[in-house]
């Protein structure tokens, strides 16, 4: 890198969608986690489908986390349908 190039910045965007998550879960409760655990559930089981063994998520192993997702999927239509009776 020469005097004249600057590195950009660091960008913490992933502090911001976090937070962003964090609004619509705490607007939306069960239903956001809903949301994001089915879109997260579909987004690994196509990945699974077309070879990805390994994540970049903490738990590595894509079956740990579809299983991870789908607890919380269940979880929330537990409490969804709790709320509602």
């Amino acid at each position: 890198m020469t005097t004249e190039q600057k590195a950009e910045p660091y960008d913490p965007l992933r502090l911001c969608v976090y937070a962003t998550i964090a609004l619509l879960a705490w607007l939306l409760g069960p239903w956001a986690l809903l949301g994001f655990a089915g879109l997260g559930f579909a987004g690994y089981w196509k990945a699974r489908r077309a070879g990805l063994t390994r994540s970049k998520c903490v738990l590595r192993d894509t079956r740990l986390v579809l299983g991870y997702l789908g607890l919380l999927a269940l979880v929330a239509a537990a409490a969804i349908v709790n709320s509602l009776m």
